[in-house]
This record gives C-alpha cells, structure tokens and sequence, in this order.
C-alpha cells in the first residue's frame, strides 16, 4: 500500500522502561478486544434465537452465512483502513474513527430487531475494525526505534492485552445477555438479553475512545499524526525512489520465486487451520449451547462464557512456549523447522477436534437436545486448540517477513491475510454444515483433514526447508 503519510515522531530514549504512551494504546487495544469478543460470543445466539426469546430467529445455515461472510471481511477490511491511513487521515485519526464507527455498530445491534439493521450494524463493525485494526497495532512500533531490544518484547506485552480483553468479554456481555437481563420462568429462559451484551460492548469501545481523547496528547504526543507539509515531501522522496528503482528493477530470482511458492503453499495450510479454529465463534458455541452439559455444581455456565478459555490459555500459555522455542533455538541443530511447526499446530487442532467426535458420540449423536455430552470435552478441545495456535500462529507473519521478496513484500503480506480471512468464512459456515451433516460427521471430517494436512505438512518439511532458504540468514 502507499505509505504517503507523515508521522512526526518524538525522539526515542531506549531505556529499560516502555513508554507511558504504549502503554495507554495497549490498554486502549484490550478495551477494542473485549468489545469484538464480547460481541462475538453472542453473535450466532442471538442470530439463531427465536424472536420471542430475544433473538433474530434465523435458521441455523442462514445465520452462518451471515457470520461467515461477517468474519471474513473483518480480516479483509484492514487493507483500506491502511490504506486510509497511509493516503489520507494518519494512523491516529483514522483508528479514532474506526473505534467511534465500532461503538455505532455494537449500539446498532442492541437496537436491532430487523435483519436489514443487523446489516447495517455488522458493516459498521467491519469498516470500524478495518480502520483500527491496522493503525493502532502500527502505533505500537512507532514507540521505538528499529534497533530498540523493547521492541519485540512490546508486541508480546501489546498481544497479552489483546487476550486479556478478549477473556474479559464473555464473562461481562455474556453475564449481561444470559444471566442479567435473561427472563426466566423457573429454570427456563424464555428470554434473553443479547441487546444488552452488544450494548456493553459498545460502552466497552466508547471507553477505549474517551481515554484516547483525555491522554492522547499527553502520552502520544505527535506520534501517528498526519502532516500535510512531510506527508508532500514523503511522497515526493517515495516517487523519486520509485523512478529510481523502476529503471533497474530485476525480475524475481528462481530463489524468490521458489520462497514465493512457499508462502503461498503455506497460505493454503493456513486456510485449513483457521477454518477449524475459529469454529470457536460459531458451530462450537451452538453446539455447547445445545449439546453440552453445562451444569456445573448446579450452575448453567453460560454458553459466551467458554470464549474466554481460548485468550486466557494464550495469557498463561504464550510464554511459556516462547521460552520453550528459544530453549529450542539455542540448541545445534536449532529451533523446530517453520513448516514443521505448523504441520503439528494442524495435527494438535484435529486432535481437539477429535475430542468434539468423542462428544459426539458420547450423545449418540442425536438430535435430541435433552441428551447432553460431558463439559470436559469441550475443555479439553479448546485446550488443544490453543496449543495448535501456539505452534501455528505466532510464526506465520514473522516467516512471511523473511521470505517475502522486497518487490512484492505488501503482496505477501495481503496474501497471508486473506488465507486467515478465507479460514474464518470457511469456519462461519461450519455451522450450516453441522446442521445438514450432523456434529459426528463434521468433527470428524475436520480431524482428519487437520491432522493429514499437519502430516503432510511434517512430511513436506525438509522439501520446504530448501526453497525457504532466506529463514537461515
């Protein structure tokens, strides 16, 4: 994407402390987080519900059209909130923007009782992400020189915020739509209160944005502000640069192309990975809401609450498979490959999904929604698939940095996240799928092509090892 903005940076002092203002975007970041995963959490309930119970009603393959499609574009839009940036507003203004345009969408669907207002909302949300999305996560490493040791150690503490907000979410909207504001007759709910979930989203993201408004200045400075004057200079200097290099731009070496065909070869892995993991947001959460026992010492844990198992396992999880891989790195033969990695992040996600057919089949797989399968199966599922994200995940940005070729680096990039976004439809519509195939059948059908995927992946390792050969350098 063009890069025509000018950002005025402050002077950077590489001390052992970060930043005040780091630390006030990722508190900013975990406010945005709780507001997507809270909504999130009840999104396929509330699309699903009956009308009189407080939901859209929508039949279950409609409804994960929706959601599919909703998720998709979610990972497709950061591309113009870049571009919007780079080109035009500044990083700063734009994810203000963004955040204010999410806040509508959440207030947006606490009031929406038609499917045209729930479009209206969802496309708010997806405009509003785009637009933070990218910018804000920039920010970060505007904070820091490239040669500052905090940078990277940065970008973990920003990524646990991430989860920290996410783990809060299910348990305060979902309290709200389940709990709080759930009418009940005896031990029925005849009504929820998923309005009120998406308006504490909302409040959650209104929230990030009034602390932007007090501490910006104070703590941010000039950082991400747009600058007309050396925006001008910058795209002048760029063009020059661009004409410079046009008149003796090489064609892609047979040593690029091969690291290319990498990516995208690994791109394709990444589609089956997300495809089962995010299901997390759709058939898993209708599933524990209709099949499993969630009667815990004579409490019905509500259904969004299980979204927190995921970020709260990244919280306790990340660092310790960090210190793991660096233990790993400094051995002779080095850290495990990348490919390989993520052929077992594949194998341990199929497992988990192993574990949903043994829920399956524990019911007998009927569709008999009074026979219940056991809770520790979907622990044990969700367990699993955040140790699959842990050898998947945080590798597959940092291996497209390396392999990409300079010319088409922005291309790579783009690739990468529209595998991720090809993954989360394919998960959104997992829904419809078990409603047609039946629970058994899609469990099952997603552990075996996880597992074989991440089997051919190990077994195509030493095949990737030579075409990616930038990662020795």
């Amino acid at each position: 994407m063009s890069t025509t903005v000018a950002t005025t940076s402050q002077p950077v002092v590489e001390t052992k402390r970060h930043p005040a203002g780091f630390w006030l975007v990722s508190t900013m970041q975990a406010t945005e987080r709780f507001s997507y995963y809270g909504m999130r959490g009840l999104l396929m309930l509330f699309l699903t519900t009956a009308a009189i119970k407080g939901g859209l009603g929508l039949d279950k393959p409609t409804a994960a059209t929706i959601y599919a499609n909703f998720t998709m574009f979610v990972y497709f839009a950061p591309l113009l909130g870049g571009y919007v940036a780079d080109k035009y507003l500044g990083k700063r203004t734009t994810f203000f923007i963004g955040s204010l345009l999410i806040a509508a969408g959440m207030v947006g669907l606490f009031l929406s009782q038609t499917l045209f207002l729930v479009y209206a909302a969802l496309f708010l949300l997806i405009i509003g992400n785009g637009f933070w999305k990218p910018n804000i996560s920039s920010i970060v490493g505007d904070f820091y020189s490239n040669t500052d040791p905090r940078k990277d150690g940065a970008y973990s503490i920003f990524y646990t915020f991430i989860n920290i907000g996410a783990f809060i979410a299910p348990f305060v909207c979902g309290t709200l739509a389940e709990k709080t504001f759930a009418v009940t007759q005896g031990a029925e709910i005849v009504s929820y209160g998923y309005k009120y979930g998406f308006l504490a989203a909302g409040v959650g993201m209104l929230v990030g944005s009034l602390l932007y408004l007090v501490f910006s200045d104070k703590y941010i400075g000039e950082i991400g502000k747009y600058n007309v004057q050396k925006a001008r200079e910058q795209e002048l200097a760029k063009k020059a640069e661009k004409d410079a290099a046009a008149a003796k731009k090489q064609p892609l070496t047979v040593e690029e192309k091969k690291r290319v065909v990498a990516i995208f070869l690994l791109a394709f892995f990444v589609i089956i990975f997300w495809a089962g993991f995010e299901q997390a947001g759709s058939s898993l959460t209708l599933y524990t809401n209709d099949y499993i026992n969630r009667n815990v010492g004579g409490f019905e844990v509500p259904t969004s609450w299980f979204q927190s198992i995921n970020p709260f396992l990244c919280v306790v999880l990340g660092p310790t498979f960090a210190w793991i891989f660096l233990r790993l790195s400094r051995r002779p033969q080095g850290d495990i490959p990348t490919a390989r990695k993520m052929g077992y992040g594949l194998i341990i996600l199929g497992l988990g999904f192993a574990l949903m057919a043994g829920a399956a089949l524990e019911r007998g797989d009927t569709a008999d929604a009074a026979i219940k399968a056991n809770i520790l199966w979907l622990f044990g599922a969700y367990t699993l698939h955040t140790v699959g994200e842990m050898f998947l995940s945080p590798v597959g940005l940092s291996m497209v940095s390396k392999l990409a070729p300079k010319q088409i680096a922005a291309i790579m990039m783009g690739v990468w996240f529209v595998a991720t976004g090809f993954g989360n439809y394919l998960a959104g519509m997992s829904a419809a799928f078990v409603e047609s195939w039946g629970a058994l059948q899609v469990f099952g059908f997603v552990t075996v092509v996880s597992v074989g995927a991440g089997l051919l992946l190990c077994f195509l390792t030493p095949w990737f090892q030579k075409i990616m050969v930038v990662e020795e350098q």
